[in-house]
This record gives C-alpha cells, sequence and structure tokens, in this order.
C-alpha cells in the first residue's frame, strides 16, 4: 500500500493506465489503445509516428551520429478469463491496487516507460539516442507489432523491453521453438496380424524426446526442455493407425540456435518432424554491457526468464525489466500496486540516467 502520495510522474503515468485499462486492446485489437498513447505524446508536445497498431516517438534532439535505445512495451492484452470476479475494464483503486486487465501485463511498464521517455526527451545533452515504442500483438507473437515496426525505427542498438519482473533484470530468455512431428505406419485389421501401427513408431520417438538431455545448461536459464503436448492418431477401434501426429514444446536456452536444436531431433527421430517458426529465440545481454551495469548499480539482480516477451525479436542486447510481477500476469483479478508504478517510474528514470553515466565515461 502507497503510504506517501504519488509524484507527479507517476501520477500521470497512473491516469494513462486507468484510460488503457478502460479501453478493450486485445491482441490484433489495440487500436484504440493506440489513440490513448498517441494522445499523451500529442498533450506533452511531442511528435509521434503511427504504423498499424504500433506507435513510436523520438527524443527532441536526435542524433544520427549517436546510438539508438529502444524503450518498448506492448499495448495488447490476452482475453480476460472466467475466474474474474470485478469488471477486467474497469480501473478499480482498492487498498493500494490499481485493478484491470492489463494493469500488470503489461500496462504498469508501458506508462513507466512513456512517463521516463518523456522526461528526458527534450534533453540536448544524452550521450544517446531514445525511442519509444508502444506496440501490438506481444501476447500471440504476432507479425505486426514488433517485428514490423522494426524496419521503420532504423539502427537499434540496444533496448529495453517492459515487462513485470518486480524490477529485477531479466538479462536471458528462453526461446521457443514447436515441432510437428507426423509417423508413418501402415493400415491393418487390428483382429489380425496386419498392418504396421504408427501410434507405437511414434511412442519411439516420444519416448526418445522424453530422456534425451541436452548437454550444454544454461547457468540463467539450465537445461533445454523438451515437452510432447499432443498427440493425435486412429480414426475407429479395429483400424491399425497408419498416421499418428504429435506437437512438441521445446524452450531453448541460450546455449542452442533453434537450428541446432531441430536438427538434433531430426536425426533421433523417424518421424517426419517440421518446425513452425525459426522467430522466437532465446536471447542474452552481456552482464558488463552498460545498461545492466547501470541496473546492477541502482540495486537490481539479474536472473533466466522462462516466459517469452518481445526480447526474442529484437537483433540487439535487450534487457527485459519492469514493475508488477509475472505471478500475476494472464490471473483472474489483475492488478499492480500504486506503489509499484512510482518505482517503476523512478526506476526507468534511473536507469536512463546511469546508462548515460556509464556510456560518456566510456567515451
Amino acid at each position: 500500500m502507497v503510504t506517501t502520495p504519488l509524484t507527479p510522474a507517476a501520477e500521470r503515468a497512473v491516469n494513462t493506465l486507468r484510460r488503457l485499462i478502460e479501453t478493450p486492446s486485445l491482441s490484433r485489437e489495440e487500436s484504440a489503445a493506440a489513440d490513448i498513447v498517441a494522445d499523451v505524446l500529442l498533450q506533452r508536445g511531442c511528435a509521434f509516428f503511427r504504423e498499424k497498431n504500433n506507435i513510436w516517438a523520438k527524443n527532441q534532439f536526435f542524433d544520427e551520429k549517436k546510438p539508438v535505445l529502444l524503450l518498448c512495451s506492448h499495448l495488447d492484452t490476452v482475453k480476460p478469463n472466467a475466474g474474474y470476479t470485478r469488471n477486467p475494464f474497469a480501473a478499480e483503486v482498492v487498498d493500494g491496487k490499481l485493478y484491470g486487465l492489463g494493469s500488470n501485463d503489461a500496462g504498469g511498464a508501458l506508462v513507466c516507460l512513456l512517463e521516463a521517455f518523456l522526461n528526458v526527451a527534450q534533453r540536448p545533452d544524452l550521450p544517446f539516442n531514445l525511442v519509444f515504442a508502444a506496440v501490438a500483438e506481444e501476447e500471440i507473437s504476432g507479425k505486426n507489432g514488433v517485428e514490423y515496426l522494426l524496419p521503420f525505427l532504423g539502427k537499434i542498438d540496444f533496448a529495453i523491453i517492459g515487462e513485470p519482473t518486480l524490477l529485477q533484470m531479466a538479462v536471458a530468455e528462453r526461446g521457443l521453438l514447436v515441432l510437428d512431428g507426423v509417423a508413418h505406419g501402415r493400415a491393418g485389421h487390428a483382429a489380425r496380424e496386419e498392418g504396421e501401427n504408427a501410434l507405437y513408431l511414434a511412442l519411439d520417438d516420444i519416448n526418445w524426446i522424453r530422456q534425451y538431455r541436452f548437454p550444454k545448461v544454461s547457468e540463467l536459464l539450465g537445461p533445454v526442455k523438451m515437452s510432447v503436448t499432443i498427440i493425435q492418431s486412429g480414426t475407429q477401434h479395429n483400424v491399425v493407425p497408419d498416421t499418428c501426429s504429435f506437437t512438441v514444446d521445446i524452450r531453448v536456452n541460450e546455449c542452442y540456435t533453434l537450428e541446432e536444436i531441430f536438427e538434433t531431433v531430426q536425426a533421433h527421430t523417424k518421424s517426419t518432424v517440421q518446425f513452425r517458426s525459426m522467430r522466437l529465440r532465446a536471447t542474452a545481454i552481456e552482464t558488463a554491457h552498460p545498461l545492466v551495469q547501470a541496473g546492477l548499480a541502482l540495486g537490481s539482480s539479474v536472473y533466466g526468464s522462462p516466459t517469452l516477451s518481445d526480447k526474442a525479436l529484437l537483433p540487439c542486447p535487450t534487457l527485459k525489466i519492469g514493475p508488477g510481477d509475472s505471478a500475476r500476469s494472464h490471473t483472474a483479478d489483475e492488478f499492480i500496486f500504486l506503489e509499484e508504478i512510482q518505482n517503476g517510474v523512478d526506476f526507468y528514470a534511473q536507469l536512463i540516467e546511469k546508462t548515460a553515466f556509464n556510456l560518456s565515461n566510456q567515451a
């Protein structure tokens, strides 16, 4: 519970978050939420750009010779689940908590990054440029969010992704590889010794997937984790199935590329195996990076995140950090503490300031 009044900056962030909560912004339906962010930028005298449901802005004294720091979080939310006892689109404050869908994931981080950006956007003395982006489709890893926006942003040297991390630094993040396997047998009558049961063939491959351990283990993310999550086979009880399909969910550490994981599975299984996407790669930023060093100086600690974010889609060193708690994400009666918003606004401002100091000293 907040025991002291919010600063004006935190008040502005809370007011923006209230507006966002009260504006449904499910994935692919973020247009009205993007309008709100655009309005805030406009009211504060900051020029902005829009590409589909993505809003972005540059600092006033943008200099092509300087490196670029991207401040990015997402506008979209998941659908409210059946466990809600409150109106998910009503921004209510009770006992120091602001309730509402998207308040924690990732509205709190979004409005805090926005406020931090606006507070320094007119400074001429930063050793880097700042770009703020409020993006779409993060919750579904869609292609019309940050991935679509990147060509419009130009060169990005390093980035902060705003997500609920209790203001601890997710310096590494697992990647995701989804595989679809099909075992091919030969149909026959179940009462006679004929046919080749594709289900049994698939089980051999599934057992290998269950037992195999990739040798490289990450200090931050642990081992690669493979899980068979779907299996389908057969049409009726007296027919030996000629095909069996299964799906494998693979959470990858930064020690392997997705291609290496795929090739290993292919080499050890008899089923036909195909990947759905090679987009969501494991990522890591060096602890020696000025951005991470700035966070450490501010008392934040490092960890490896098991959850995906837009960090996976950025081709530059990226730190995931923000107010709120990942454990509250996608839960009923989602909330964020007002105090967390206050701390988020302050922390992001200090992180930018400390990173600027670190880079200036390197020059």
